[in-house]
């Protein structure tokens, strides 16, 4: 099997991940900040480990500002439902993933004013746009660092600048870029980061969280949720501090051994190290694709400052039916459609069928790379 659908979810996982689930469930346990026994207890520190790591790769100086939770939908979700009030003006791009749009259409519809930058066709987007674009009670900017679609960048390092020179907050969605791509919240002016676990981080499903700015630290996010947190239990009220506030209910505790051991695992390879092979397979995908008769391959050919995702498709072919073949007579794994970005695909031009997109991992290979331009060259020598 060739696995290319990375940028849904990374497969496999490193041994250490499992390793690290196992060993929680089998030698730990407990629940973690709900009892005093040694078993909570070291459930408790192995959660703080998580943050301590997570903390270092995004070069956070306090670990108490590293939420934890079952996804990244659920953190924009959280951000932009607890920050955002009626008559609040918020500026987004055309290349943002449904985590985002539909959150926003939501609160378009109860009284948040919404602007939609239209990027280019090979999904870039200008900086100065977003500086235009700024009014009176414009309050945020909520931008992808990469997309999930093309893999091209947005200007965060600029558009941090901008928004800290407004004094907006800056929201990032890296579901894409959280250990492929070094991200230092500071040096880039962000607010609030969103990552996922179960892609680049190569933590299991149903984990992902936030990093909460210093900037942040006293302005009121309305939690999405109100429960138990196992701090100061003797009162009815939700927590103020961080991270209590937007952490209740029992913890994914054994998928959270499973991240920390991810994180641990990609800091001791290198971020530089994973972005620098994914650059090179990324330009040999890309290369090979676009010199396919038949195939038409989108974004910039710019394999450094992309995350190592390749969409295309085959004229005269369904993205559906090149993905059916891919799996069935190639044993290759792939995602098609609109991959919950249809903002995207309107801008590239590919609405509403979509694309095929293949996305590299930790462990895709030379020979996989060979042998996905193949099989796409002899799909498309198929076309009647």
């Amino acid at each position: 099997m060739i696995y290319l659908d990375n940028a849904a979810t990374s497969w496999p996982k490193p041994p250490q991940v499992i390793r690290a689930m196992e060993a929680f469930l089998t030698d730990v346990g407990g629940s973690p900040g709900r009892s005093s026994h040694r078993l909570a207890i070291e459930a408790g520190r192995m959660i703080y480990r998580t943050r301590e790591l997570i903390a270092e790769l995004f070069a956070v100086s306090d670990p108490l500002h590293i939420l934890l939770g079952p996804n990244a939908t659920y953190f924009l979700n959280l951000a932009l439902r607890g920050l955002l009030q009626p008559g609040d003006h918020v500026i987004t791009s055309s290349m943002e993933h449904n985590s985002v749009m539909r959150p926003l259409r939501y609160l378009e519809r109860c009284g948040v004013d919404l602007t939609v930058l239209q990027c280019s066709n090979d999904g870039e987007l200008d900086p100065s746009e977003v500086a235009r674009s700024i009014q009176s009670r414009t309050t945020m900017i909520v931008l992808n660092h990469s997309s999930n679609v093309t893999g091209g960048m947005l200007p965060i390092a600029q558009v941090g600048q901008i928004a800290r020179h407004h004094d907006l907050i800056f929201l990032v969605d890296a579901a894409q870029t959280a250990g492929v791509w070094p991200i230092d919240i500071e040096k880039e002016a962000i607010d609030l980061l969103v990552f996922t676990g179960h892609k680049s981080l190569y933590g299991p499903p149903g984990t992902g969280g936030m990093v909460v700015g210093d900037r942040l630290k006293l302005k009121t996010m309305i939690p999405l949720i109100l429960g138990g947190t196992g701090s100061r239990s003797s009162e009815e009220e939700q927590p103020e501090f961080l991270p209590d506030r937007y952490e209740s209910g029992t913890p994914n505790t054994v998928g959270l051994a499973g991240l920390a051991a991810g994180v641990e695992y990609l800091l001791n390879k290198g971020i530089e190290t994973i972005h620098q092979q994914n650059a090179q397979f990324t330009a040999k995908l890309h290369a090979g694709l676009a010199q396919i008769p038949r195939v038409v391959v989108y974004g910039k050919p710019d394999c450094i400052n992309r995350t190592a995702i390749v969409s295309f498709n085959i004229n005269g072919l369904a993205p559906s039916e090149v993905g059916l073949r891919l799996d069935k007579d190639y044993n290759i794994m792939c995602r098609v459609g609109l991959h919950c970005a249809p903002a995207a695909h309107r801008t590239i031009g590919t609405f509403p069928v979509g694309t095929v997109r293949f996305s590299l991992g930790l462990y895709t290979t030379d020979c996989d790379i060979k042998q996905a331009i193949m099989a796409v060259t002899e799909i498309a020598q198929s076309v009647q």
